[in-house]
């Protein structure tokens, strides 16, 4: 039972730092939120959506919820501009401050 409980701790640990390293860094989100952004048609933005969904999940675990809801506010403003293409291609991200300070 100990050889079971030992083998399952480090499958998890090894499955949580092979998600880790899966995660793009913030300053490459907020990069690829700009560009997304200025076109947001691009299949860049699907992507984003997805990869700010995995951050999400981590910064959770880590208790940092206002990072989080930092990021969910700007998944939305990704998928809005993404569906609710305006013919504007000067978007502003509102979120993207509150990205850079609670993150």
């Amino acid at each position: 039972m100990k050889f079971l409980t030992i083998l399952f701790l480090k499958f998890l640990l090894l499955s949580n730092f092979l998600m880790a390293e899966t995660i793009q860094t913030k300053s490459k989100i907020l990069k690829q939120s700009s560009d997304c952004f200025k076109d947001s048609q691009t299949p860049l933005c699907k992507e984003l959506v997805s990869e700010i969904e995995k951050l999400q999940l981590v910064i959770f675990d880590q208790n940092r919820f206002k990072c989080q809801s930092s990021l969910l506010g700007l998944q939305t403003e990704i998928i809005e501009a993404y569906f609710f293409n305006n013919s504007s291609n000067e978007r502003i991200s509102l979120m993207m401050p509150y990205v850079i300070k609670n993150c």
